[in-house]
């Protein structure tokens, strides 16, 4: 097979370099390759069973067009400071140029018109000078929710929209590998998930674009064909629950409370992610039958609960230069602590330094959101380092929102965020090998939708 680019992974990034090169009139011959499902086919088998079943060969929670987006929360951050690094690359004003842009593309597939975190200039005011107090930055950022259901209902229309208008959409293949001759990327090969045939894909470019799932496979090629890459950071965590009139306040003025600080004793960054007002607690599973834990957000549906990560940003230095994989050791030991789920305890037990029983959990004004999280110690399998920054962290949190550090606060563990290995590129996303470009979270520049879809925007205009 002969194309003109072939895309690897249909997440936002390589699904909106398709949509631009669309837009800008491409006659070129688009193929864009997801292992996963199409929207439509992607079903959760947990809204039945209540629990996961583990499904194979993938999860359709973090695999299948749209990538994990499809069902996250779907919040559009609508402001270049925060979703990584991309702007160090490109320069901060193209970046806010293309989030502007890239928004409006989601508008026009039918994303909801209003925008949280906008107004309320005073009683952002107040937040802030409380963050201040606690030695906390807060980023105010204006947030576009699409609810996890109705980002389900874009992205369907966003993939309709490629079909209609000639990209090849290959679904159930993998890539495995890349041709490379003389230092020039020629294409691709891929396996049918299902028969596990192997085809040949040639291409004037090929477009990496796996997103976080499919960051440790392109660390792997990376240092297989010595394309330019650095270990860069990777963040581990939690994911904390609360009701929701401990977030009230915060929730009605940010929607998204976007707090980053340097706690003592080892000042390494941590900072809050993915706030879900009335949200749900869910579970995610990679291809080595890793569990970890994320959050979702409705439209319509509501809990009694606000549930957001508190993530502690980990970089390493010579000689080690394996950070996934470290992340990944820490979600395994706590995964064994559970069976194989996800790990939740009280705050206030582990600063008691005891676990946490279920009985405990069932006489709580906190009741979990995930029902098949397993009650124990995360503190048996988190790093001390993470965990002090964590325990601090939370601390300094409730300063800010009085009730946050309360005995009953739920942490569940492992939440894990893989991008850490950055790619070296130039603006224009070249490597050093001819032809190829890595885009999204998997190349270690952008953390989430937005700046995913920028990234891919700017790609489809150089490919053009």
């Amino acid at each position: 097979m002969k194309k003109d680019v072939v895309i690897i992974g249909a997440g936002p990034a390589g699904i909106f370099t398709a949509i631009e090169m669309l837009k800008k009139g491409s006659k070129k011959k688009i193929l864009l390759v997801e292992k996963g499902q199409s929207v439509e086919k992607r079903h959760c088998p947990k809204d039945k069973t209540k629990k996961c079943v583990s499904c194979k060969p993938y999860c359709h929670i973090t695999t299948g067009f749209s990538g994990a987006g499809a069902f996250s929360d779907g919040k559009l951050s609508l402001c270049y400071e925060v979703g990584g690094d991309l702007p160090m690359l490109i320069g901060a004003e193209l970046a806010q140029e293309t989030i502007n842009y890239a928004d409006s593309i989601y508008l026009e597939f039918g994303a909801d018109e209003h925008i949280e975190g906008i107004g309320n200039s005073e009683e952002v005011k107040k937040i802030r000078i409380k963050a201040i107090q606690a030695g906390l930055k807060l980023v105010d950022c204006p947030i576009r929710h699409m609810g996890t259901e109705k980002a389900q209902e874009i992205y369907l229309a966003i993939e309709k929209y490629l079909l209609e208008n000639g990209v090849e959409i290959l679904f159930g293949s993998e890539c495995t590998d890349l041709i490379l001759e003389d230092g020039e990327c020629k294409g691709v090969i891929l396996r049918d998930s299902k028969t596990g045939e192997e085809s040949v894909v040639y291409a004037q470019n090929t477009v990496v674009a796996t997103g976080r799932r499919g960051a440790d496979w392109l660390e792997k090629i990376c240092a297989e064909y010595n394309i330019a890459h650095q270990p860069g950071t990777v963040d581990i965590g939690v994911r904390v629950e609360v009701r929701n009139e401990i977030m009230e306040k915060v929730n009605e003025v940010l929607y998204e409370s976007k707090l980053i600080g340097y706690p003592a004793p080892f000042k390494n960054k941590v900072r809050t992610f993915c706030q879900n007002p009335g949200g749900f607690v869910s579970q995610e599973n990679y291809d080595n039958n890793l569990a970890v834990v994320n959050g979702h957000s409705y439209k319509e549906i509501k809990s009694n609960n606000t549930n957001l990560s508190i993530l502690c940003s980990h970089n390493f230095s010579y000689p080690f230069n394996q950070p996934i994989a470290y992340a990944q050791k820490v979600g395994e030991l706590t995964n064994m602590l559970a069976t194989g789920n996800i790990l939740v305890q009280r705050f206030g037990d582990i600063l008691d330094g005891k676990r946490t029983w279920e009985k405990e959990l069932a006489q709580s004004n906190v009741r979990p959101t995930l029902p098949d999280a397993v009650a124990g110690d995360i503190t048996a399998a988190m790093p001390y380092r993470a965990m002090t920054n964590i325990i601090n962290f939370i601390k300094a949190m409730d300063h800010v929102v009085e009730g946050f550090a309360s005995y009953e606060t739920l942490l569940y563990s492992p939440e894990l965020k893989f991008y850490s290995n950055r790619v070296k590129m130039d603006e224009n996303f070249n490597t050093n090998v001819k032809g190829l470009h890595c885009l999204g979270d998997s190349s270690g520049w952008t953390r989430g939708l937005m700046m995913a879809s920028v990234m891919g925007v700017l790609m489809g205009r150089k490919l053009v």
